[in-house]
């Protein structure tokens, strides 16, 4: 789930060629911050432009422990070595898309996910100054503050010589996660590794890339609108305590979304997607035109339909692009007609890479 602010902007497309890069079937580490080398590196880049996509957490019945990345849209974070910034400290020079964040890296999600990349690197001798431009709106349901902690640990780690693993990044992205949205990592692990990823478990950290085979089509059909849902508002939403009944076809739901993905079932995906039955019915009523968007995608021809994250983005899933976009026009036309919310709906494919490095200037 997402921190949720006012929504801002349009969502804003961005399009990247494929990758080919090999995953690594599990990764595990404890969750510790501690300096991972024993000496200082030289950076190899005077500076460096980085992206990290957008992400779809929960999928329904995978509250907290399961989420996908989201091609195409993102935030971007440049960064440059500074000698007018104090040895071993960042500053954020520059902040557009956004007039909402703050400033100081320590109160934002770039700046902490970058300073505590710099702390496991041993970065001592050299000053940063970084660069966000968001082109996700705050509080879309999308993982806007996990794709600005994912591009700055990226960006700090391929200034650097690129030395730590993905899951060194999700930990440093896990802790600007924590203190602005809570310590879950349904966004920034798939913001980091791209597909889907399943949360193992919190302690320790261990993450398992689910692999959607490359001959099969997924588009998400993303339809967001204009409206304030404040995740503290969301979370309260929630039982405490849940029945037997529930928990065992939660469970089983779940279990059926990750053997959906490994197949590329996608009516199998999306069947599971629209089956919860403990958060969705709890926090959809809360967004207004929610329930009447879901009905209005799986009338018009969605496999499922759920919430993305903690709202207000209604999520889609469909094995056609031009199906799709009919799809999210009566999903609009339902935010509008049922919530009288005004709207934007996108076609996405799956991002299979995560955060990357676009651009480096060597040293």
């Amino acid at each position: 789930m997402a921190i949720c602010f006012q929504f801002q902007s349009p969502l804003k497309p961005i399009t990247f060629p494929s990758s080919n890069t090999k995953r690594v079937p599990i990764f595990k580490c404890k969750a510790s911050f501690s300096t991972t080398t024993t000496t200082e590196l030289e950076p190899v880049f005077t500076s460096v432009k980085s992206f990290a996509p957008a992400t779809v957490a929960n999928l329904g019945p995978g509250f907290d422990f399961l989420g996908a990345a989201v091609d195409g849209l993102g935030d971007f974070v440049s960064l440059s070595i500074d000698p007018s910034v104090s040895p071993g400290h960042v500053t954020i020079s520059e902040i557009s898309g956004s007039s909402k964040l703050s400033p100081n890296p320590l109160f934002n999600c770039a700046g902490i996910a970058a300073i505590a990349t710099m702390k496991m690197l041993n970065v001592r001798s050299f000053g940063l100054s970084l660069k966000l431009e968001k082109g996700l709106p705050l509080g879309s349901g999308l993982g806007s503050s996990a794709a600005s902690a994912a591009a700055a640990a990226v960006a700090v780690n391929e200034l650097f010589g690129a030395k730590l693993g993905v899951d060194q990044l999700v930990l440093a992205g896990l802790e600007s996660e924590a203190k602005v949205s809570g310590y879950h990592a349904d966004n920034i692990a798939p913001a980091v590794m791209g597909g889907f990823v399943l949360i193992k478990s919190y302690d320790p950290l261990e993450l398992k890339p689910l692999i959607f085979p490359q001959n099969q089509e997924l588009f998400f059909i993303l339809a967001s609108p204009e409206f304030e849902a404040p995740t503290k508002k969301m979370r309260a939403a929630l039982p405490a305590e849940i029945g037997m009944p529930h928990h065992v076809w939660n469970c089983s739901q779940a279990g059926a979304l990750v053997a959906s993905v490994l197949e590329g079932d996608v009516v199998g995906l999306g069947k599971a997607l629209s089956s919860d039955k403990i958060v969705e019915p709890k926090r959809a009523p809360l967004i207004p035109g929610m329930e009447a968007v879901k009905k209005a995608a799986i009338k018009a021809g969605a496999f499922g339909c759920t919430i993305s994250g903690a709202g207000p983005t209604a999520v889609a899933v469909i094995d056609n692009e031009e199906e799709g976009k009919k799809i999210g026009q009566k999903m609009v036309d339902a935010f509008l007609e049922e919530g009288h919310l005004r709207s934007v709906a996108m076609v996405k494919k799956l991002d299979r890479v995560g955060a990357r490095l676009i651009e480096g200037v060597p040293r």
